[in-house]
């Protein structure tokens, strides 16, 4: 959308003023940002960029004419010279403009050098005035999508790696593993929206509800650093049926179960069934490192896999509790931003 309307006003004023019109077309494709303050930043290098690049491609033309080496070292001068200055964010926008000038010179070399670079010049400034003022972004609404979308992933990779380390038949591990980068990968997405989002509000006026909205993405975002971290871990326990009893993989069943329900809910509420059988869990944890660590090997700092698994799914749990304190804190916000509109 916002690309539309820069190329449209680009050509727009371009026609109006009877001058090349593909140039500054061009260029204002390609430097529409995600946001107002990468516009901005990027244009005050983006212009003398262009400007070199102009003017590399005018002196290039009068020596070489119109050949093939003139459009090489014209491109390859202007990135080197570009990346030289530290104005590597105009090195796109000025070797296109530099290379686009070359079979269009007219006799006049300064006149054509000044018609480009203020075509170029418009580009610039009509995408960034449409970022700025037009269609300024808001990401919270992505990233409130986002996250939700995370607990859900999170949710159901937990249930698969419980039923593969608690299972005979093993699933494949690299397909786990996979759906381990797909989730990191989609949590880095977030946090990069969410980076879009804190340098939008540089430039533009925000209430405080939605910083406080923000804030509270953040902590949930946080608090999924976590889950993801436990997560990485529980993937690589090295476990078989035949470690645990009936008694205990009912237990890591119904547990998991509930962690699934607690991640799915946007208000994370955890059942008082949960908060028993993880004292549950969490009494089979000392007994079992007692019997079957200390007792068997003699070391005590020694962690067989079973007692890691059962240790990384309490670790679970208090990160749902902290979810769950931080949700009851903005339950309006909770409502308003991650809830389903039911209405």
């Amino acid at each position: 959308m916002k690309t539309g309307i820069s190329v449209f006003l680009t050509a727009l004023i371009c026609g109006f003023f009877n001058l090349p019109i593909i140039f500054a077309v061009i260029t204002a494709i390609v430097t529409i940002e995600h946001t107002a303050a990468d516009s901005i930043k990027k244009a005050a290098v983006r212009f003398p960029a262009s400007a070199i690049g102009a003017l590399l491609a005018t002196t290039f033309y009068g020596l070489f004419g119109k050949g093939a080496l003139t459009f090489a070292l014209v491109a390859m001068v202007t990135i080197a010279v570009c990346h030289k200055l530290k104005l590597d964010d105009g090195i796109l926008v000025a070797t296109i403009t530099a290379t686009a000038m070359i079979p269009d010179f007219q006799d006049q070399y300064i006149v054509s050098f000044f018609t480009r670079l203020g075509t170029t010049s418009i580009g610039i400034i009509i995408s960034t005035f449409v970022n700025f003022f037009l269609l300024p972004p808001n990401y919270s609404p992505m990233i409130y999508k986002s996250i939700n979308g995370l607990y859900n992933q999170a949710g159901l990779l937990l249930q698969r790696i419980i039923s593969e380390v608690t299972a005979e038949s093993k699933e494949k591990t690299r397909a786990i593993q996979r759906s381990y980068r797909q989730l990191t990968a989609l949590l880095e997405r977030t946090n990069q929206l969410s980076q879009y989002q804190r340098e939008e509000w540089k430039y533009h006026r925000h209430s405080e509800e939605e910083m406080v909205a923000f804030q509270l993405s953040q902590r949930k975002l946080a608090a999924f650093q976590q889950i993801a971290y436990h997560l990485g871990n529980l993937q690589y326990v090295q476990t078989k049926a035949s470690d645990f009893t009936e008694k205990e993989k009912e237990l890591l069943h119904a547990l998991t179960k509930e962690y699934v329900q607690v991640l799915g809910d946007p208000t994370h509420s955890i059942s008082e069934k949960q908060f028993e059988m993880v004292n549950k869990l969490d009494d089979a944890f000392w007994k079992w490192k007692e019997e079957h660590v200390v007792k068997q090997t003699g070391y005590r700092h020694h962690l067989p896999p079973q007692t890691i698994l059962i240790y990384e799914l309490l670790c679970f749990h208090d990160v749902l509790e902290e979810l769950q304190n931080i949700s009851e804190k903005q339950k309006t916000l909770v409502k308003k931003c991650y809830l389903p509109d039911r209405s």
